[in-house]
């Protein structure tokens, strides 16, 4: 029977262990480059560990797609040669990295785009909520401009060449973001997505520009290099389906042909985003709902701890298990869960907070003791 320090392949790669570090978002790459600092390259070492995955925060593949303040992407010279610098201080201690790639869609602002403009979506339908502007100001979010059937075929090759960056800044992989009520959730889902054309309408249409993307980033680096994150019951940035199982059903059946190197997914209990602690009871687990019609690696993520975590990878309903908050304040985390150590705690007031503080500075076990 597996267990969280069972070994785990993964594509081409053997995890020493099941305790991953989840994508988070900090806001620590600064303009005008918007690449990692050497602060970022201190914060993916200090979390390092040998055979351990660790998938990166979330990472724009175009300047197009950008919507959150001092957020890195993968779309520059100058991006590439700053993810090189992370991509080696995990690899110098034995880690495997994966970096996630997102586009933000209708959570954006037209201080974000190239063109000042709307920022992008499947339908002009705006959020009912406010988004953050550079300066870090909140306001109410404005109605975005739709893609045209044609301009779709332009934003799957930004997919693909921020994957091929990706690979070219010495990544294991990449991992493609459609959860949280960023662009390719905003295409699943019907109260987001009422297109008429073929990305639009059926349950089979809302979900061809996702399952596209990961083809189309499968041809050209190899589907073992290709992982795919959901959040079926999520409500994150204004999303939400009304009936999930018929529509997440379908995508993770279709995704399972292609032979991705793994299938990640967030559990409803944790559906906030980082926004503000939440723990739903009495909800279904994605992860055992969607084990069943998926083949390959699943990797589960959402306020677990040691315990649950083990009882998730013991009973067969995830393959590993992604941690967040618990990565951040634990810089070494699967040695703590090891040992069954105190975890420390998180302080969320500087999860986006510019500068060190709360995210270099929280001590490993053996400078604690």
């Amino acid at each position: 029977m597996p267990n969280l320090f069972s070994p785990l392949k993964i594509g081409p790669n053997t995890l020493a262990h099941r305790v991953v570090m989840a994508p988070l978002t900090r806001m620590r790459a600064v303009a005008p480059d918007y690449a990692p600092t050497d602060l970022m390259v201190e914060y993916y070492g200090q979390r390092a560990s040998e055979g351990g995955l660790i998938i990166t925060e979330a990472t724009q593949i175009s300047e197009a797609a950008r919507g959150g303040p001092d957020t890195p992407g993968i779309y520059t010279p100058e991006q590439v040669a700053g993810w090189q610098r992370v991509s080696k201080a995990i690899h110098a201690k034995g880690g495997i990295a994966f970096m996630q790639l997102w586009h933000m869609g209708r959570i954006s602002h037209s201080s974000y785009q190239p063109d000042a403009g709307a920022p992008w979506a499947p339908s002009a339908i705006a959020p009912s909520l406010e988004v953050t502007l550079p300066d870090r100001t909140r306001v109410p979010a404005a109605t975005p401009r739709a893609f045209t059937t044609e301009e779709i075929g332009g934003l799957i090759q930004s997919y693909v060449a921020a994957g091929k960056n990706a690979i070219e800044a010495g990544f294991d992989g990449v991992e493609i973001h459609a959860a949280n009520g960023y662009l390719l959730e905003q295409f699943l889902q019907g109260r987001t997505n009422q297109r008429t054309d073929r990305y639009g309408g059926s349950i089979e249409n809302r979900c061809r520009l996702v399952i596209e993307i990961a083809q189309a980033l499968s041809a050209a680096l190899g589907a073992n290099k290709v992982g795919i994150r959901l959040s079926p019951f999520g409500i994150a940035n204004d999303s939400g389906e009304e009936e999930p199982m018929p529509l997440y059903s379908f995508l993770v059946g279709e995704l399972n042909k292609l032979g991705l190197a793994y299938l990640h997914l967030l559990e409803p209990r944790a559906s906030g985003a980082g926004q503000k602690d939440v723990d739903h009871q009495g909800l279904p687990s994605a992860a055992v709902l969607f084990r069943p019609l998926w083949n390959g690696v699943l990797i589960t993520a959402g306020n677990f701890k040691g315990d649950s975590a083990e009882e998730m990878v013991a009973a067969g309903h995830a393959d590993a298990v992604a941690f967040g908050r618990y990565f951040i304040s634990n810089p070494d985390l699967p040695q703590r869960l090891r040992v069954g150590a105190e975890l420390a705690p998180y302080n969320r007031t500087t999860f986006y907070s510019p500068g060190p503080e709360g995210y270099v500075d929280y001590p490993a076990m053996t400078e604690t003791r």
